[in-house]
């Protein structure tokens, strides 16, 4: 499970860059609190979310995407794979 901190948000925020996508805080009006830019390496992420909204947003956003395991090491290769279990247990 993840824990809702600022730590976590950036462990989401420095596996994002490892893998190569650039994460960007801007203001929006999307009603969800991150969205990738037309298939681009770029996520964008509603500034005014909460921090819960942040770190779900990301690490859904992470689950889905096709990361090359080859980039990261090891402990984000293992956190990695905990974001992929949490889904099943959802």
């Amino acid at each position: 499970m993840l824990t809702l901190t600022t730590h976590t948000l950036e462990k989401l925020e420095i596996l994002l860059k490892t893998a190569g996508y650039k994460v960007r805080y801007e203001k929006g009006n999307f009603k969800t609190g991150a969205c990738m830019l037309l298939n681009s390496k770029i996520i964008v992420v509603n500034r005014f979310s909460n921090l819960e909204s942040k770190i779900l947003s990301l690490a859904e956003l992470i689950r889905e995407l096709e990361i090359d395991h080859n980039l990261l090491d090891d402990k984000q290769i293992t956190f990695l794979q905990q974001l992929k279990q949490t889904k099943l247990q959802l």
